[in-house]
């Protein structure tokens, strides 16, 4: 069945979704869906696990979408491409790097965070001070970036692990659903488990 958006192209669907028509990004997600996992396919003998590049790739795909500036960039298709291609390798050359660590367990320390008082910071915010940390605050932020990570690693099922990577790259649960291939109400469920198990350990809320 033929989509009212087949007719247009993508820059100009890109002008409307800037217009306030936000349904595009999950048409446009759906419509390169096939490219990114042809990527994948092509790519995984690279390195990393073909899942594993799928999501990459689609974080890449989000990112174009969101990123893509018709009077600087080339043509989308050419952009999306490139943003989806260097967030595969960026991902392989990672598991080269650090195989016992998988993938997805990584939180983005500008990811805003709501604290006790209500306030909302990032977590970059929360591990370091207001003036220039010393070399014993580096090593102590980087200590606690490290039980970060492993908390989340012990804590959280693979699925809520995959869910929360992709709803701090600013995904909806509609779009996590559709990367991950589940069904909306499941991706709100494990998002909603991955804060309960990380609320008391980490004391706040993601």
């Amino acid at each position: 069945m033929k989509h009212p958006y087949d007719k247009e192209k993508d820059e100009v669907l890109i002008e409307k979704l800037r217009d306030g028509e936000t349904q595009i990004t999950d048409y446009i997600m759906d419509k390169y869906k096939v490219m990114v996992r042809k990527k994948a396919a092509s790519m995984y003998i690279l390195g990393a696990d073909r899942e594993d590049l799928i999501q990459e790739g689609m974080i890449g795909l989000y990112k174009a979408i969101r990123d893509y500036d018709p009077g600087r960039d080339a043509s989308f298709y050419t952009f999306a491409d490139l943003c989806v291609s260097r967030r595969m390798y960026n991902a392989i050359e990672a598991a080269g790097r650090k195989k016992n660590i998988p993938l997805n367990t990584y939180i983005s320390l500008y990811e805003q965070i709501e604290t006790d008082d209500e306030e909302r910071k990032t977590l970059q915010d929360t591990l370091s001070s207001d003036t220039q940390p010393s070399p014993e605050e580096e090593v102590i932020a980087q200590e606690e970036a490290a039980f970060i990570l492993e908390t989340i690693e012990r804590e959280l099922s693979d699925f809520e692990r995959r869910a929360l990577d992709l709803r701090l790259t600013g995904m909806t649960s509609t779009q996590i659903a559709r990367v991950l291939g589940k069904e909306a109400k499941a991706t709100d469920n494990a998002l909603t488990r991955a804060r309960k198990k990380l609320r008391k350990p980490l004391r706040f809320d993601v």
